[in-house]
């Protein structure tokens, strides 16, 4: 069933993806929607994104700055915090080890939605899903079920003072598998292309207005918006904040 999740505003979002622009080309749409709306927004940035250049003279550690600099600045222009995790690029894995620091950071900052990328979808006509981003997906699904609600996977965690949290929804986004959330970013895709825009080591001379505005009014299309980000929504939990906005629609 198709839902519009304009009328549900997590209290803490956090979003899972692999390279620095990964979220701006995909979703700081809603990252943006739900910061005007009072949510609290974690960027993880698991990757530096440190081998892409083709660039001769570039090394891949004056690459990671620019590339962390680039992405705070994004960061910064929706209202998210981010957090940068290291991993090496083009070689991302979904490790236990690498688990348990997204549980650990799940845990601290306890949100009700994670936003992560579709670990299933591999290729389509033209197009090459990069392996990290698979990667990534897989890992921030397996941290957030059922290692984050778990008290025995990890009881070191425990120890340490991070007791379980059970994560309201997963919105995975950049896949194949057909949406039935859908939000609506008419108002936030301006503050979209301008975090986007931050990432010139990426984007070059290219301006992405048109190929994004194109792609969200696609999405957008499949429920009458005029812009739209749209996910295969997974419900854990029920937040009691969303069940009430339902009752009273």
């Amino acid at each position: 069933m198709v839902k519009n999740a304009n009328d549900y505003v997590p209290a803490r979002a956090m979003f899972i993806f692999a390279h620095p622009d990964d979220i701006e080309f995909g979703v700081a749409g809603t990252a943006a929607r739900w910061v005007q709306q009072g949510c609290e927004v974690t960027y993880v940035v698991l990757t530096d994104g440190n081998i892409g250049s083709h660039d001769p003279e570039m090394t891949a550690e004056q690459l990671a700055t620019i590339r962390r600099r680039e992405q705070t600045e994004a960061a910064e222009v929706v209202g998210a915090r981010c957090i940068f995790m290291g991993e090496p690029d083009g070689r991302l894995q979904p490790t236990l080890e690498l688990r348990k620091k997204l549980v650990r950071l799940i845990r601290q900052h306890r949100p009700n939605v994670v936003v992560c990328g579709d670990p299933q979808f591999f290729y389509s006509d033209g197009y090459i899903n990069h392996p990290d981003h698979r990667n990534a997906g897989q890992v921030a699904l397996e941290a957030v079920f059922p290692a984050s609600d778990s008290p025995l996977i990890f009881p070191e965690l425990v120890a340490e003072g991070f007791e379980p949290h059970k994560v309201n929804y997963v919105y995975i986004s950049f896949g194949r598998r057909e949406a039935n959330t859908y939000v609506d970013i008419t108002d936030s895709i301006d503050l979209k292309l301008t975090a986007l825009r931050k990432h010139k080591s990426q984007l070059g001379d290219w301006d992405p207005d048109e190929r994004m505005r194109g792609w969200a009014a696609e999405t957008a299309g499949h429920i009458g918006m005029r812009y739209a980000e749209g996910y295969f929504r997974i419900t854990l939990k029920e937040d009691e904040t969303l069940a009430e906005a339902q009752a009273a629609a």
